[in-house]
């Protein structure tokens, strides 16, 4: 025998009281306040009008979502601009706001970040010879998101 499942309704007020909280806790995208409203039992118009006030109220701001999120992958994970920006289209980021996002990582801090993580990289890495290590660390780095030219070229430049 299936059990009937019981759907869960909330007022719009009560909606907006936790989604003030839940986007003062953190910032958070569109995406993840629509998501949050809908498993707590929010629909339609009521919905649309919460995101709305969160905006309304500043306490949703995907500019300010798109930088703190790009800023704090680059800083805490050592994420590339490739790797952030695919996020952030999966979370539905606007192009514009994309942009703005890439601007939280400056040039010089993003190639010496590179540099820190092919130094440390290139101590544990075992290779029959040069070409095969320059390969897995430039490996190491794309997959963490960084542009593949940019790998290259400072592979090429020093010796790891």
């Amino acid at each position: 025998m299936q059990e009937k499942k019981e759907y869960k309704y909330i007022s719009k007020t009560d909606a907006l009281i936790r989604l003030q909280k839940y986007c003062a806790y953190q910032d958070r995208c569109h995406s993840e306040v629509r998501s949050k409203l809908i498993e707590i039992g929010c629909y339609g118009d009521d919905l649309e009008d919460v995101i709305c006030d969160l905006i309304a109220e500043n306490f949703l701001n995907e500019e300010r979502f798109a930088r703190s999120y790009a800023g704090g992958k680059f800083r805490q994970k050592k994420w590339g601009r490739i790797k952030i920006k695919k996020e952030l289209k999966f979370k539905r980021i606007s192009a514009y706001c994309m942009k703005k996002a890439m601007e939280e990582i400056p040039e010089e801090d993003y190639r010496d970040t590179m540099h820190s993580l092919l130094t440390k990289k290139s101590r544990t890495v075992r290779a029959k010879n040069q070409f095969e290590k320059n390969g897995k660390l430039a490996a190491y780095l794309m997959q963490k998101g960084y542009e593949s030219f940019l790998v290259w070229e400072i592979l090429k430049s020093e010796d790891f």
